[in-house]
């Protein structure tokens, strides 16, 4: 497993149906929370809500803060 982190590689995993489950900060801009929470929704990926992007770019295992991330599988 592994993280795709920012909000145009998450879309991008969600549009390719390759997301299996993503993270949200709760601090991220509000437009970017939004657009994702309602592909989650439309594509039933499950989602989980992390307090911070700081919190969740740690989760991911990089040095800056994150906004979302997805987790997938490796088959690139």
């Amino acid at each position: 497993m592994q993280f795709k982190v920012g909000a145009k590689q998450t879309t991008k995993m969600l549009e390719q149906q390759r997301a299996i489950k993503v993270y949200v900060a709760r601090d991220a801009d509000p437009q970017m929370k939004d657009k994702i929470v309602h592909l989650c929704e439309r594509t039933g990926v499950p989602m989980k809500w992390i307090d911070t992007m700081v919190e969740l770019g740690e989760t991911c295992g990089i040095d800056v803060g994150a906004a979302m991330a997805a987790l997938v599988t490796e088959e690139e």
